[in-house]
């Protein structure tokens, strides 16, 4: 970086911690596309420029970001970005419309150039995984100008602009058929979206893609897959995990439970090794606020001997709740979640649920709503006896239930660790 009239290379700021959230805003402000990856490597006597992590995640000129370092000895950073292609307004690294640049200009793509075999280049080339088919997510109109080419890649390329296009140019593109990309791997759930909209109405035209779930996150040496120690793959090495930046807590945790589809957080906390052991820190601030938890990873090396513990309930969540220990109750089981009718629900069912979810009794209370029955619904009654550890473990009545009238959603709040308690019974004659 020129900074006051010198280059030098750039290093960390103390205590600052860089991932691939820093190295994406860097990307950007340098027109290279997405950032594929970053690490430090270490030097000795070596004048530097600092840069502080939280400044560049916040969008600020790179320029105000600068200090001069007081250390002789220095991790120095290293970024790698796409150049050519790069995802826009996703919610990950790995997600977005699609735009890729030519003769220095960014240029939309519209889906009826675009197929399968593209959208395996495009995740490789950005370092993430495979492509597949999900609906309903919306990443934008094409804008212009818009790529004039049909891309026709084997599958087999390193980089989206190494395959062969069309002799023929398209000026125009159907509203709604603008390339949304997501992909699995490092960095999410995968997906290839084409958007259709027309006027109000909106629907959804997707390509059959074949699903390649990588798992990059896991907890171990727990009960269950959503309890235990937790590791992170980064760069191809799993590493236990500790907190760097912001506040590790429930909150925090609970983050990570949704991203692993586990339910919510029941407790977190630190197990101490005997000795020191490679880490990756994880960014608490930026998994707190819905980014993956691979985009929030640092590839500093580093050693630590505590390391992170986290155990989520698995079976049970409680969403849009103003609380940890609030909110409408859904149960998974065949790994679906169902929400749950309250005439299959008393309040010995609430208390093992609230036991299960690490909270306090449960009591009643009426008018907090949170939200209707959704497809699918639990089809059992539950007939606890109030002892249970889990909802599952209770008994179930033999008859199913195919309905379940307005406002008979089961909205749950629990007492002690995190808020008052209720057991909320909604009761909503009209939605009008």
């Amino acid at each position: 970086m020129k900074h006051k009239g010198k280059w030098k290379p750039v290093s960390l700021s103390l205590f600052s911690m860089w991932d691939m959230m820093s190295a994406a805003v860097v990307c950007r402000q340098l027109d290279c596309g997405s950032a594929l990856s970053i690490e430090t490597i270490h030097v000795d006597n070596t004048d530097v420029w600092e840069i502080a992590t939280s400044c560049g995640q916040s969008e600020s000129a790179i320029r105000e970001c600068v200090s001069i370092s007081t250390f002789s000895t220095q991790d120095i950073l290293k970024i790698t970005c796409s150049d050519s292609i790069r995802l826009v307004k996703g919610n990950s690294l790995c997600s977005g419309r699609l735009e890729v640049k030519s003769n220095q200009r960014w240029s939309s793509v519209c889906g009826d150039d675009f197929d399968q075999q593209d959208a395996e280049v495009v995740c490789r080339e950005l370092g993430c995984g495979a492509p597949s088919v999900l609906q309903g997510a919306l990443y934008g109109e094409v804008e212009a100008p818009m790529w004039t080419k049909e891309f026709q890649c084997g599958g087999h390329e390193s980089a989206l602009l190494d395959c062969r296009t069309s002799g023929s140019d398209r000026n125009t593109c159907s509203p709604g058929e603008a390339v949304g990309l997501t992909c699995s791997g490092r960095k999410g759930a995968a997906a290839l979206i084409l958007f259709d909209f027309l006027l109000n109405v909106t629907s959804f035209s997707s390509f059959p893609l074949v699903c390649s779930e990588a798992n990059f996150v896991r907890l171990v040496g727990g009960s269950s897959r959503c309890a235990g120690e937790l590791e992170v793959k980064q760069q191809g090495v799993w590493r236990k995990a500790r907190h760097h930046v912001g506040q590790w807590n429930l909150k925090t945790a609970d983050a990570l439970c949704r991203q692993q589809d586990c339910g919510s957080a029941v407790s977190t906390g630190w197990i101490q090794s005997s000795r020191s052991v490679p880490v990756w820190r994880i960014n608490s601030t930026c998994l707190q606020s819905g980014s993956a938890v691979s985009d929030c990873v640092s590839t500093t090396t580093d050693t630590d001997s505590f390391h992170l513990e986290v155990k989520c309930s698995d079976s049970v969540r409680l969403l849009n709740g103003n609380s940890l220990c609030s909110g409408r109750l859904e149960v998974k089981s065949n790994q679906r979640w169902s929400s749950v009718c309250e005439d299959d629900f008393d309040q010995q069912d609430a208390e093992v649920v609230c036991r299960e979810l690490g909270c306090g009794a449960p009591s009643v209370l009426q008018g907090a709503l949170y939200g209707e029955v959704e497809d699918p619904m639990w089809t059992k009654e539950f007939q606890c006896g109030g002892h249970e550890s889990a909802l599952l473990d209770c008994r179930t009545s033999g008859s199913d239930r195919n309905t379940c009238s307005p406002g008979k959603a089961v909205g749950l709040t629990c007492s002690g660790r995190r808020g008052a308690a209720a057991l909320i019974l909604q009761q909503v004659t009209s939605f009008i």
